[in-house]
Parts: structure tokens; sequence; C-alpha cells
């Protein structure tokens, strides 16, 4: 978690230099720093002063203004930025059609510092005095702050579990808790989460409850019993812990993970038989004697279902499944083979070859491909045609040393407005992998927009179609495109859509992937990694696959690398 508030630090005194018009080298200094503190993949409070300055991007200064947060848990220069600027001032620049320019001139014309503030200014126009600002780009803020609103009360999966997991880590260590687990919308990996779940087993359950609500990093306790605990954490996230005897943990993880829907199926069902649940357990309703609850497995096994899986939990016809014994055999982690879509320092990111190797076997990939940015796009450092062919042979010249491991050659190749690629096909055809992504443009009306993704689709070279609906969450909405058409045409023309496992980007959504599998779309489930920790984030995107009602065979990249590559191939 230091991890995160040090980068989240460097995020927002690169965003108030910026609202100010301060130095753009210093601004872009912070950006890369927070951006390399919060991918680095280990724990920046175990290293040295030396190793600190190893890493790119952080300099001597950086690694003192690092050493004096993980020592006094504050930076000297961010608190005396926050005097000169309100820090609420930087969640305004994250709103389409803001930015730090205006949100400065926003601020020194009307002392407006937050959302609300922007929101009657836009109602009342008054932002039409402000140069560069028009009735589009009102209406554009408009829509952003909607955007806001709705997701205000959610966080992105990625950025609370690990929350979520220290305060586990924390408890299973200094508590005397038997059992311990996340529960809630996290253990069905939703891709936003309201708050966070645990449920343990003591026998000492005030001693868990005195230790919960003196955690480092609370910022409130909204309350304190004998059995149930909530406190609200520095970064503004809700978290109930409950504490149950042993006899009773199955039964109250299976109802503290809902969701609300399927839980009141399962009720329905018991209610039907004679029987009761609650969070203790399963009774029998004549005389309330108690039949099960130990285990979760138990609440399944007594209304004669078979077990369903966290993900499957929404009541979307996991019921009725279960209640046939032919719920899917989901997609496990094991059974991913190897990785579509990793960048290295050829690009943006920070890995050569011979390290993307060791990490993917690490894992215990047989393969994974190098697919970094096409020319076009520039500000990732894109490789030129030329770079493209030197970068095949330093390919192909690490696969002759190579044993039981295959290094794949590959491109994420923009698609241009018009649906044409940066890339000439005479390079393309020499790949083994094509990737195609849309990275600009992302105002397009959605029948151009859909037309566009349909053109790349239509290529013969191309591969796989990358975070198919470019959303962020939280930031940035979908753009406007018809899923159900991009959809037909993938398996019309053979091309994969691609789950992307970055925890801001979990595209393709849930509701897509079911489409997917029942149309026999080809999915492809990558990390589109730039360093060594985001190699990790496969769990983000096999746990959206499982959510897809997803097996092992509607997955391309759990073949072997020579099946594979036959699969990928098209006309």
């Amino acid at each position: 978690m230091k991890n995160l508030e040090i980068s989240d630090i460097f995020k927002k005194m690169a965003d108030l230099l910026e609202i100010r018009g301060g130095n753009p080298f210093r601004i872009r200094a912070y950006r890369k720093a927070a951006y390399k503190i919060g991918s680095l993949g280990r724990d920046i409070s175990g290293l040295t002063r030396e190793e600190l300055v190893k890493i790119p991007g952080i300099g001597s200064d950086l690694a003192g203004k690092i050493g004096e947060y993980l020592g006094t848990g504050r930076v000297e220069a961010y608190e005396k930025m926050k005097l000169e600027h309100p820090e609420d001032l930087v969640s305004l620049i994250y709103i389409p059609g803001v930015g730090p320019k205006t949100a400065g001139m926003i601020y020194e014309k009307y002392g407006v510092t937050d959302i609300k503030g922007l929101e009657r200014l836009v109602r009342e126009h008054k932002l039409a005095s402000l140069p560069g600002i028009r009735k589009k780009t009102e209406e554009n803020i408009l829509k952003g702050i909607e955007m806001i609103k709705r997701n205000s009360m959610r966080h992105p999966l990625g950025r609370v579990l690990p929350v979520a997991q220290e305060i586990v880590l924390f408890l299973s260590v200094n508590a005397p808790v038997e059992k311990i687990e996340i529960a809630g919308s996290i253990r069905r990996w939703k891709e936003t989460i309201n708050d966070i779940d645990i449920v343990a087993a003591s026998k000492d359950q005030g001693a868990v409850m005195k230790v919960f609500t003196h955690m480092p990093d609370i910022k409130d306790v909204l309350m304190k019993g004998p059995t149930k605990s909530s406190v609200v954490r520095k970064e503004g996230i809700r978290v109930d812990l409950r504490v149950v005897e042993e006899e009773s943990y199955g039964s109250s993880l299976a109802y503290f993970t809902g969701s609300k829907e399927h839980n009141i199926r399962l009720r329905k069902l018991a209610a039907e038989a004679g029987m009761e649940i609650n969070e203790y357990g399963i009774f029998r309703g004549e005389d309330g004697i108690k039949l099960g609850g130990r285990e979760e497995e138990d609440i399944y096994d007594i209304l004669g279902l078979q077990y369903v899986p966290p993900e499957l939990r929404e009541d979307t016809g996991e019921i009725e499944a279960a209640m046939k014994n032919s719920l899917p055999v989901l997609l496990d982690i094991a059974d991913v083979k190897g990785d579509l879509h990793i960048h290295s320092n050829w690009s943006d990111g920070m890995l050569d070859l011979e390290e993307i190797v060791k990490e993917s076997k690490e894992r215990g990939y047989g393969y994974a491909a190098v697919t970094d940015h096409s020319k076009g796009l520039h500000v990732a450092r894109g490789l030129t045609e030329e770079r493209l062919i030197a970068q095949i042979r330093a390919i192909d010249v690490m696969n002759n040393r190579l044993r039981d491991f295959r290094l794949l050659s590959g491109v994420e190749a923009n698609i241009r407005t018009d649906g044409s690629l940066d890339v000439a096909e005479d390079i393309l055809k020499r790949m083994d992998v094509v990737i195609a992504s849309v990275h600009s443009g992302f105002k397009q009306t959605m029948e151009r927009m859909t037309g566009r993704i349909l053109t790349a689709m239509k290529n013969p070279y191309v591969s796989i179609i990358a975070h198919p609906t470019g959303r962020l969450l939280g930031e940035r909405e979908s753009y406007e495109v018809d899923m159900k058409e991009i959809l037909r045409a993938a398996g019309d023309t053979g091309t994969s859509l691609e789950i992307n496992s970055y925890p801001l980007r979990l595209d393709l959504a849930e509701p897509y992937i079911r489409t997917a599998k029942s149309l026999g779309v080809p999915i492809v489930i990558n990390t589109d990694a730039h360093n060594a920790g985001h190699f990790d984030n496969m769990i983000f995107g096999v746990s959206a696959a499982r959510r897809g009602w997803l097996e092992k065979h509607d997955v391309l990249n759990t073949l072997d690398c020579t099946q594979l590559l036959k699969r990928l191939k098209k006309g």
C-alpha cells in the first residue's frame, strides 16, 4: 500500500504543478515516478536509497521524498503545494473537457474547487466567459460530471483488493482468528467495489474486534459490536468485519459473499423445502435443528445444488444450472499458458526481452508475445517499421537460445480513424501476433467507431482486438461502439477479442464475455504488461472470464504454442 500512497502523492503533485503552469519537465518527472512506483511490483518500503535511485525515473531528489514519506508519513513539498491550491481542485482536471489549465482558470476566477461548484457554473453557463470553452465543451463537462457522480461511491477492484488483502494479513498475524477471508463483491471479483467485507472465525470475538478497530490507517470507527464492527480507512473505503464461531463460518462466508439476488434465491429454495438459511447456518424449519454451516458447501449440498463458485453468484442462471448439475468448469489461472500483450523497453515498457522471458517462465508460461506500440503512438515511443524488423531479428536470435519456451514477435498497431493500421502489411505478415487497438479519436459517432473497428477486423493479419471498448473504470467511459456488431464480426472473421487484465480496464465487460461465449468468439486474456508487477494482473482477467462463464476451451491462450499460432492465423 505504501507504493500506491506514494504514487498518489506524486500524481497529485504533478497535477497541482500543472494547474499553476509549473515546469513541464518537473511535471513529467512526477508523473513518470508515480507510474513507476505504482506498478513496481515490490514493496517500496523495503528498498534502500541506493535501490530506489536505480528505478528508472527516480533520482536523488525523488528518492529523498520517498524516504521522507516512509519516515514521517508526509512530503513537505506536497504540503506546501496544498497551501497554494486546494487539494480538492485536482478532482476537476479528470473531468472530460476541463484539464489542468481550465481548472486553474476556474479557480482563479470563481474560487470553485469541487465538482458540485463546477456543475453549478456549467448549468448557469458561466464557463462561457473562459477562453476555449464552447457549448460542446460544457456538454462534455456535464457528461463527465454525471460519470463521476455515478462512480463516486464505488472503487475499482484493483485499488480495493490490495487494501482488503493488507487488512486480512494484519488480522491473521495480530488477532486470534482461526479462519479469515475476504467476502462481498471483492470475492465475486466485481469490477467496482462499494466497500470491503471480511468474515472471520474466532473463539475470542472481542479480542478480534479490538485489534480490528485499532488497526493503523483507520480514519473513523463507525461501530464496534461483539460480532460486527465497521471502520473507514484513510482512503475513504468502508470496511465491515463479521466474526462468528467456527461452526457458522461457512454459512457466514456464503451469506456475506452475496450477491443479494443470489441469496434471495437460496432462501426461497430453502423455504420451499421447509428450511431456513441465515448467516449462522441452514436450519430445519419445524424444530430449528441446525443442518449445516461449518463449510460453505453445506448450504448447496443440503439444498441439492451443485456448488456455485463465488464469481457466478449473481442470479443470472447459475441457480438453474446448479439444479441440473450443469455449471461450467470455469477457467483456472493455471490453464493460461502464455500472455499475448506485453510491452518491452523498445517502446514504453520497462523490461528488456530477456526479462520478459524470465517473468513469463516464472509464471509457468510456455510462450509470450512482445507487442510494442507502433509508430502512430508517439507518446509511447512507438516503433517504426525499421525498428519492428530489428526487434523481430532480436527475438529470433533469442529463440535460438531458448529451450521449452518461445518468444513471439508482435505489435500493437493503432487503428486509424478510417480503420486502416499504421503498420505496413508486409511487416504485419512477418509477425506471430498482430494486435489492433483504438488509442485516439474516442469521440467518433457509434457508426464511425464501429465501422472503424470492423475494417480492422477484416484485415487478414489482425489476430486480436485489444481493450475493445476503450474504457477506464472511474476515469473514462467506453467510446460509442455497437458491441453486438463487433461480436458478430469477431465470430465471422475469426478475430479474437481481448479481455484486458489491467485492473482499470477489465475490458471486455462481463455481459459481452457471455455473449462472446454464446457466439463462439475466440477470447484471449492478456495483461498489457509494461513492467514485472503487471504480469500478476492475469488473475484479474481470468476472474473476469470466470464471471463470464468461460471455460478452458473458450480461451485461446490456454493452447500450446503450435495450436495457438494456427488459431491466430486467419484466411
